[in-house]
């Protein structure tokens, strides 16, 4: 059963839940990274409803904290579509970058990849490893090279090319946000000297609760985020994180990583999500 069905199938089946009820579907919406301001709004709505409405009266508050922006890529209208993937490290960003750029080439478009996370070899290693097992290329330079010049070249090279998509990893640890977010900053610029960035998506570790909201609370102050990544999602009981971001900063998220493969990765779906809470 899904986060709190059971919980809500006592509900429904009672003319007068107990207040203890009430509060075991409380502690299960905040156990499941829900938070506590969306978590009581819930618990009130199904409260205000009849017993045999409680449930469409969740799913309606729910939904209701949704983002209701696009969770479309957006595209541009000339040149490559240029994807800044961004994050702190150890949350699946690099391997991201490269489930997203798949799940491009799926779609019968051309794609190249940049390794712009320089200060972490591993990283520029993952990249190259995954271009070569996707047979996507992989744009990158020496060791501890300048993440915008990376980038700046990885750009020039996708017009040369005349590609329909450039996805750019980033770097994400330096000694502290200011560093990280100037340097993000840097990238951008340098990038949209030749072609627009589309889409900043922050990538978000599902496992990680309500960390992952200051994480992206964070970004959001600091970078132009169009959209989120959150991965880890498979076998979780944490997935609630995705509502409590939408909720709290409308961002949508665009994509769930679910497990290890190139095609464990797929559109966030709102329908799909909300009815496998239920």
């Amino acid at each position: 059963m899904g986060l709190f069905g059971k919980l809500l199938s006592k509900i429904k089946g009672t003319a007068h839940a107990s207040a203890a009820d009430w509060d075991e579907l409380e502690v299960a919406l905040l156990e499941a990274d829900l938070g506590a301001k969306l978590s009581s709004r819930i618990v009130e709505a199904a409260r205000s409803a009849k017993a045999e409405n409680a449930e469409s009266a969740i799913v309606a508050a729910l939904h209701g904290a949704l983002s209701k922006k696009s969770r479309e890529i957006a595209r541009a209208l000339t040149g490559p579509t240029v994807i800044l993937i961004v994050g702190v490290n150890g949350t699946g960003k690099t391997t991201s970058a490269a489930k997203m750029a798949a799940a491009l080439a799926r779609e019968d478009s051309q794609v190249l990849l940049a390794a712009a996370d320089t200060f972490r070899a591993a990283a520029v290693d993952q990249l190259q490893t995954w271009g070569e097992r996707l047979e996507i290329d992989v744009i990158h330079g020496a060791a501890n090279a300048d993440p915008a010049s990376v980038a700046f070249d990885a750009t020039q090279q996708a017009v040369a090319r005349n590609v329909d998509y450039l996805v750019i990893d980033t770097a994400g640890r330096l000694h502290n946000k200011n560093d990280l977010m100037a340097e993000l900053g840097k990238v951008r610029r340098v990038v949209e000297k030749i072609a627009p960035v589309k889409e900043v998506l922050l990538v978000i570790d599902a496992t990680t609760g309500q960390n992952g909201l200051m994480q992206a609370k964070i970004f959001a102050e600091s970078v132009d985020v169009t959209g989120l990544i959150l991965t880890k999602i498979d076998g979780s009981a944490r997935g609630g994180i995705a509502l409590a971001i939408e909720e709290s900063l409308d961002i949508p998220i665009k994509f769930l990583g679910t497990g290890e493969s190139a095609k464990d990765f797929a559109p966030f779906d709102p329908e799909i999500y909300i009815q496998g809470l239920l």
